[in-house]
């Protein structure tokens, strides 16, 4: 079983940058594949971004590409979205998930979720 908290969105402008973390707990995350998704209002949940257990394989949403990077902080149990040059289509609720095998961009094929973290980007 395991625990996911994010942390790290906010209020931004374009062009600003933003770092969320993601925190597990209960299970090492080292062992779990992990992502991000987000959801803006009104619409469905969408794959941003995932990371391989050995950090080896990552994969982005093409409208992400080169401006967000996923990273692993396994000393800290923790995966990281830094997010740069941001826009206002980049707006929503980001969650973090995590599963145990396979890679992929399909979100109901991950077992655990967090709450949710707001990122928000306008002038």
């Amino acid at each position: 079983q395991v625990q996911l908290a994010e942390s790290g969105g906010g209020l931004v402008q374009p062009g600003d940058s933003l770092r969320l973390v993601c925190v597990a707990s209960g299970d090492t995350f080292s062992t779990n594949i992990g992502a991000w998704f987000r959801q803006a209002p009104g619409k469905e949940r969408e794959f941003v971004a995932s990371i391989s257990w050995s950090g080896d394989v990552r994969n982005y949403a093409e409208d992400v590409r080169g401006r967000f990077t996923i990273a692993r902080d396994n000393p800290n149990n923790a995966i990281v979205l830094q997010m740069n040059n941001l826009k206002p289509e980049d707006t929503g609720v980001y969650y973090c998930a995590a599963r145990k095998l396979g890679l992929t961009r399909v979100a109901t094929h991950y077992n655990y979720w967090g709450q949710g973290t707001q990122v928000t980007v306008s002038s």
